[in-house]
């Protein structure tokens, strides 16, 4: 073994959730103590190995605080005593110090630059900093130095999972399983790298070599049987998660995947009961309210499953599926009039969810209201129409068939709610509300006020885009990304307006009367409108780029609120469990592709126009792109270097990549330009 090289333990399992700290303490206990005993370069003297043994018996009973002052006193006679430098480190970190342990450790490293151990903490320190670019060349360093150790191996693999390089991760669990063969967390890990990369036979087969490596870890069981689940094997599924609850009864996860096999095998009483648990442990879950009032509804009990309803209406405000859910049920109950509200609810939400307008309708001719329920049928049957006119569009083909139900039990990593975008989890324990990319931008109609007087100051400047606004000649056409403040019912009327004029418009000025009339339908949510009056103006006046701005924005803004329906949004979200984080049962994604395109076309034809790269990161972002999502931010910079939204978002990026100096400089910057959200994202990300 190198001169001052540590031996390390094999109880790397503990490290696969960097952020279950008790768990990591121990394998860092353990550590210390094959360290202390392991270190060939301890002198003989009695002040220096009682230093270190008293040191160690403070961490071995949690006592860092006082383990720190014991190794101070080591060091302060003997600055070279890099192992001192190493285990104050590890007690720092068990304080979450982390700053001062990748000192220390930097400090060990320097003394003896060939300390393996040293190399891979402070890979793993740095890679709970966010710091992922050192992490990984710690991580090499480490190996390169001692190819023959597995735990940075392991480590590596980790943090490559959490950051989706899945095959890169899947060769770093190879070559740790080739040292340990017992570690049942690196078969998890590998096995969830191959469920993402949808090779569920090998997921299936590491999944079950981790229950047989520790049958103790509900984890394991878990995972198989949410892969039995999927495959509709639920006796084996069942068995799975019994054995997941025997081991841990304080996991919602278990209970929750268990009334999902019972209520698919004709249980619904039990799966009640299972639901109810996970209540019991989680009381603000929505996505278990709203399984619970489909099962409810299912079986008659309609008063407890409304209940249910006006929970996740509380808690998930803006979510379509819900209210329409919600007033199906209230019809049953007899409640007409508050059933069309919630029709109407849900068609303001989504002005273009036909089911809402045939349900809504149906009641209106109940309540007598003929012209109403005429008005609802037919805006339906146009609607189904031009849906059935895009039926190779994934993104439209739900709503062609209007039989189609929207009561499907959702999975627990489901996400409920009808959000803007796309929302970014905080990785603390806290509640802290989750973040959003700041929206795109796009032409649009707003009444001047004190904020569009702010944004002027750095708003980026355009010749071509002034002149563009200009030739228009309408006072209430700006580029912004901020939601207008115009009236609902002006709208109404202004949409009308727009129309009429078309059909009376004729020569040049007829793709302008188009693309403010798409404008307008884009802002009383009638998405399906808008593309196809887009597509007019574009036919008209192929050249503009700024009607492909336009467009793409209104594509993506569609299939947010289509998300919101149909919970199969993909999320990024940043999770301490990376299983929980990728995998996802719903196989349906929404395709940003011709958005995207239109944004192409748009930099095509205007290359400088920051605004175009700025949409286009976000749509990236929001398609998995993340490196074209960063550049793009990056190009957007640089043509406005004032640009405070494309340093936001650039930010939140780079903390998704568990780079988050670099993302937390990026948000700094975005307050001091005016985001006043930014302080709120450095409050949660500044100490981690």
């Amino acid at each position: 073994m190198t001169t001052g090289e540590t031996q390390t333990v094999s109880c790397v399992d503990l490290v696969t959730n960097l952020s279950k700290m008790q768990r990591l303490k121990l394998y860092i206990l353990l550590l210390v103590a094959a360290t202390l005993f392991g270190s060939s370069n301890v002198s003989a003297q009695y002040n220096r190995e009682y230093f270190f043994w008293v040191g160690r018996q403070q961490m071995m009973e949690n006592e860092f605080t006082e383990a720190i002052r014991t190794l101070n006193v080591l060091l302060r006679f003997d600055d070279d005593a890099y192992e001192g430098y190493f285990l104050r480190g590890i007690a720092k970190y068990n304080l979450d110090d982390l700053i001062g342990a990748e000192a220390d450790f930097t400090i060990a490293i320097d003394k003896n630059p060939v300390f393996t151990t040293a190399f891979t903490y402070r890979a793993i320190t740095r890679s709970r900093l966010g710091n992922y670019d050192d992490a990984l060349k710690d991580f090499r360093e480490a190996i390169d130095l001692r190819p023959d150790l597995p735990n940075p191996y392991f480590s590596r693999g980790v943090t490559r999972l959490l950051n989706q390089q899945f095959k890169d991760a899947i060769s770093d669990f190879d070559n740790f399983i080739k040292y340990e063969k017992k570690v049942s967390d690196a078969y998890l890990n590998r096995g969830m790298c191959y469920l993402y990369l949808k090779d569920t036979v090998r997921a299936y087969e590491d999944f079950h070599t981790a229950v047989k490596t520790n049958r103790e870890n509900p984890v394991s069981y878990n995972r198989r049987g949410a892969l039995y689940l999927e495959q509709q094997r639920f006796e084996e599924a069942e068995a799975d998660f019994n054995k997941a609850i025997e081991c841990d009864s304080t996991l919602p996860v278990s209970f929750f995947n268990r009334a999902l096999v019972y209520n698919y095998t004709n249980r619904p009483q039990l799966s009640l009961a299972d639901l109810d648990k996970v209540i019991q442990l989680d009381s603000t879950s929505s996505i278990t309210y709203f399984n619970r009032a489909i099962i409810r509804s299912n079986i008659g009990d309609y008063n407890r499953a409304l209940e249910d309803y006006d929970k996740v209406a509380q808690y998930s405000p803006n979510n379509v599926l819900v209210y329409y859910n919600r007033a199906i049920l209230k019809t049953q109950l007899g409640q007409i009039k508050q059933a069309v509200e919630d029709y109407s609810r849900a068609i303001e939400l989504y002005p273009d969810f036909a089911n809402a307008y045939l349900g809504r309708s149906h009641l209106r001719h109940l309540l007598r209201d003929n012209a109403g329920a005429k008005r609802d049928r037919q805006t339906a049957e146009r609607k189904i129409a031009e849906y059935r006119s895009r039926l190779s569009d994934s993104t439209y083909s739900i709503y062609a068939d209007t039989t189609q139900k929207f009561n499907q039990l959702l999975s627990f990593e489901s996400k409920i709610a009808g959000s803007s975008f796309e929302r970014i989890k905080s990785r603390s324990n806290d509640n802290s509300d989750n973040m959003t990319l700041l929206p795109l931008y796009r032409f649009t109609m707003r009444n001047r006020d004190s904020i569009d007087v702010e944004q002027s100051t750095r708003r980026f400047h355009s010749q071509r885009a002034e002149d563009f606004i200009a030739a228009l000649d309408n006072p209430l056409l700006q580029i912004s990304r901020q939601e207008t403040n115009i009236a609902p019912d002006s709208l109404v009327a202004m949409n009308h307006n727009y129309r009429e004029r078309v059909k009376v418009t004729v020569g040049d000025h007829t793709w302008k009367v188009l693309f403010e009339t798409a404008i307008s339908e884009t802002l009383i949510k009638q998405y399906t409108n808008a593309v196809n009056t887009y597509t007019q103006a574009i036919a008209l006046n192929p050249s503009n780029p700024f009607l492909y701005l336009n467009r793409a924005a209104t594509q993506a803004e569609m299939i947010d609120f289509i998300s919101s329906i149909d919970n199969g949004y993909h999320r990024m979200s940043i999770e301490s469990d990376p299983a929980r984080r990728l995998h996802n049962s719903h196989t349906r994604t929404y395709d940003y592709s011709e958005a995207i395109s239109d944004l192409n076309k748009a930099i095509k034809l205007h290359p400088g126009f920051a605004y175009a790269y700025y949409n286009r990161a976000n749509l990236y972002a929001l398609s998995g792109m993340l490196p074209e999502a960063a550049d793009d931010y990056t190009k957007a910079i640089e043509l406005n270097p004032h640009f405070a939204e494309a340093y936001y978002n650039r930010g939140l990026l780079q903390i998704y990549m568990k780079d988050t100096r670099k993302g937390c400089l990026d948000i700094s910057k975005a307050g001091e330009l005016g985001i006043t959200d930014a302080y709120k994202v450095l409050k949660n990300y500044s100490n981690q």
